[in-house]
């Protein structure tokens, strides 16, 4: 049998190149050889946004990025977080299984603490428990699905290893294997996706690509790419370079060999680099922008596509909720 994959997509908006290359293109290859189970996580989202208008249309504007990539509804488990109501059940009955101390080493809490303690603000000013719990919220959406591999980036690690505690605690007070142990999947090809100052791509940082930009406004920002300033003539280094790093992630092998050799060579400028990444970036992202366009033009559709896929989630979690009811005795 397939092993199961599942991941959980924030709601954030519309994304953004570094989105698209570290989490949304290898979860859409992982589906080729798993069995996948890709959800909106809306109530997550929560913790962080209050507006409920906001929270709508990000929700909209993710689905239909992941569709307009190429997520197949047909073939990928596609559904939205707050539709499976068994998630919270489970969410309750795993609270009962996790440690405090547990929760007091979340990446996360442990950084509010350090913030506000900087600020020389309260220890746990602004932070609420679906913050402090948002660890086992995110073990519920893994364990009830009987997930084998969860892709996410090397910040969400510790959340898949405590998922892994809470089961195997829970599977060792009961002795018997009611939940599998989930394992963490990084994608090896793209670690860190840089953004347009040579950071790490990120909102926070304002030097972000977003994925579907027109086609005039990705030129513009590709050419805002910072780079040295070495003159045409001088060869230049292609792996410490953001055009190259970002090409890399975009062109075929022949194309990277080709430009990687007027690297070393000299006699190119950084705007013949700078080109060279725009126009393949624009052939790549087009039909995405396209159907993207397309999509927001049809919002029923979207929600058609996940109210059908989570139709779909409640049975398997029914299922997995029943099997849980008769083990802690609450049938």
């Amino acid at each position: 049998m397939k092993k199961i994959a599942l991941t959980g997509i924030k709601p954030t908006g519309v994304p953004h190149i570094g989105n698209y290359l570290g989490a949304i293109k290898p979860a859409l290859e992982l589906s080729q050889k798993c069995e996948a189970r890709y959800f909106i996580a809306d109530y997550h989202a929560l913790n962080s946004c209050k507006d409920p208008d906001e929270i709508r249309s990000m929700t909209l504007e993710i689905a239909a990025a992941w569709l307009a990539c190429g997520l197949d509804p047909e073939q990928v488990l596609f559904y939205r977080q707050s539709d499976v109501p068994q998630t919270f059940e489970l969410l309750t009955v795993l609270l009962a299984f996790t440690p405090k101390g547990l929760m007091n080493r979340a990446h996360a809490y442990k950084a509010m603490l350090k913030s506000n303690a900087e600020a020389g603000k309260d220890p746990d000013d602004g932070v609420n428990m679906g913050l402090y719990t948002y660890p086992v919220l995110m073990a519920a959406d893994i364990l009830l699905f009987d997930t084998d591999l969860v892709p996410v980036g090397n910040d969400q690690f510790q959340h898949v290893e405590m998922a892994a505690d809470i089961a195997q605690s829970f599977n060792h007070i009961y002795q018997q294997q009611a939940f599998k142990l989930p394992q963490a999947l990084a994608h090896d090809t793209v670690k860190t996706v840089v953004g347009l100052d040579g950071r790490k791509m990120s909102k926070s940082y304002g030097n972000i690509i977003p994925l579907f930009a027109p086609e005039k406004k990705l030129r513009k920002l590709v050419m805002k790419i910072v780079t040295n300033s070495q003159s045409v003539e001088e060869p230049k280094d292609p792996e410490s370079c953001s055009v190259f790093a970002l090409y890399k992630c975009f062109a075929e092998p022949a194309q990277v060999e080709e430009l990687r050799a007027k690297y070393i060579a000299g006699g190119m400028g950084w705007g013949y680099a700078k080109q060279k990444l725009f126009e393949q970036m624009n052939a790549v992202l087009t039909p995405y922008r396209e159907r993207y366009e397309e999509l927001m033009d049809d919002p029923g559709y979207i929600q058609q596509v996940l109210r059908e896929g989570s139709a779909k989630a409640r049975e398997l979690a029914a299922a997995k909720i029943s099997q849980i009811r008769r083990i802690i005795g609450i049938e």
